[in-house]
């Protein structure tokens, strides 16, 4: 009995490395921000046809980012990730944003700073 069910529930999950289709549009679109480029979780949703799935690009890139620059992505009022502010503050500024208080300046679209 067990070996049918636990073969069952094993050909049923994903691979911790692969991604769906959508979380491969997420990564095409963070891939292709240009140093110094910030955009809000949201603009990467909109961007990769999934308006309103600004939470399933933070999923994505609290799992998958690390080859991504995840540090050109920000919340939609400019904050940094709160898990990682330093780090990405600091690779913000090495790109030449400008970081005050946890928060990019004037980095934003002006639609959603």
């Amino acid at each position: 009995m067990t070996s049918e069910v636990g073969s069952r529930r094993r050909r049923g999950r994903r691979d911790a490395g692969a991604v769906t289709p959508l979380q491969a549009a997420f990564a095409s679109v963070v891939a292709d921000l240009a140093p110094g480029e910030v955009v809000s979780y949201g603009e990467v949703a909109r961007r990769a046809g999934r308006r309103g799935a600004a939470r399933a690009v933070g999923a994505f890139l609290a799992e998958h980012g690390g080859a991504l620059p995840w540090w050109r992505v920000v919340r939609a009022d400019g904050t940094l990730a709160s898990h990682k502010v330093a780090d990405q503050a600091r690779r913000l500024r090495a790109e030449g944003v400008e970081v005050r208080a946890g928060r990019v300046v004037d980095a934003l679209p002006p639609s959603l700073a």
